[in-house]
């Protein structure tokens, strides 16, 4: 059966299957996983949750990364309320999803829209597992993406709370959402702190951050933000050849302004 799968002929390992169950021998947790892999790499999601429940119902526990991509098929094709009747069902059968599987829940919800239903998933999560770092970056992401920068701070300082440290991708969002709302000066002060706590920026932080305060005519506090990111050190090449195109290239006085910072942050 798994051979047939490897080469792509499911019809063939369903008969095999099929052959199993007529000369009474009972499918295992190998078999179930095999076939239920092989429905979500032809995007099958109906035939792979019929054979998710069956498994279940014969008490065997699917992995995390089985349910995982059972859910993601289902999400693939617009099916995101089904995912999560999916996960009740789940529950029901005391099969206990992870940060994995959550997290792909949240985070298709967020993609579709839905935040606050992402955030009673969540609620509902957290009651029963920690939430880590992935699956708060999740949907602090959703909430930033629409917009709900109070409730996406809410959901950081619950993290911090909970002694899950936020990391880069988590600074970044945050960044990205108040420059995205005109308030690319909060994202300077988020900057600071991501040096404060030794997260250090890439090229994809100071873009966002330069980009937004261009938008938001602003473009004064991009000096800052190059000194702020001089004084730390550990500067890429990537970013570096952001901050000349947009400091030489951008402003009138760029060269004198470059030379100017350069001196301030000279040995």
């Amino acid at each position: 059966m798994d051979g047939y799968v490897k080469q792509g002929k499911l019809v063939e390992a369903i008969k095999v299957m099929d052959e199993m169950e007529d000369n009474g021998v009972g499918a295992n947790e190998v078999t179930y996983g095999v076939m239920i892999e092989a429905y979500c790499k032809e995007k099958k999601s109906g035939e792979a949750v019929n054979l998710l429940d069956d498994m279940v119902e014969k008490r065997y526990i699917p992995s995390s990364a089985l349910c995982c991509k059972v859910i993601d098929v289902l999400c693939c094709e617009g099916k995101v309320e089904d995912a999560c009747e999916l996960w009740k069902r789940l529950l029901k059968k005391n099969c206990t999803p992870d940060n994995a599987v959550f997290g792909t829940l949240i985070y298709w919800l967020c993609k579709k829209g839905e935040v606050w239903e992402a955030r009673k998933l969540f609620d509902q999560f957290e009651t029963n597992e920690p939430p880590d770092v992935m699956t708060y970056n999740v949907l602090i992401s959703g909430m930033c993406e629409v917009g709900e920068l109070c409730e996406a701070g809410r959901l950081w300082d619950d993290m911090v709370e909970k002694g899950c440290s936020p990391n880069s991708f988590t600074y970044n969002v945050l960044i990205k959402g108040f420059c995205k709302i005109g308030k690319a000066k909060e994202g300077i002060k988020i900057l600071d702190e991501m040096f404060e706590k030794g997260c250090l920026p890439n090229k994809s932080t100071y873009a966002m951050l330069i980009e937004g305060l261009c938008d938001s005519g602003e473009e004064a506090e991009i000096t800052r933000v190059i000194s702020m990111a001089m004084s730390r050190g550990d500067i890429d090449s990537d970013s570096w050849d952001l901050f000349l195109t947009k400091v030489v290239g951008d402003l009138d006085t760029g060269e004198s302004v470059l030379n100017r910072i350069l001196l301030e942050n000279a040995d």
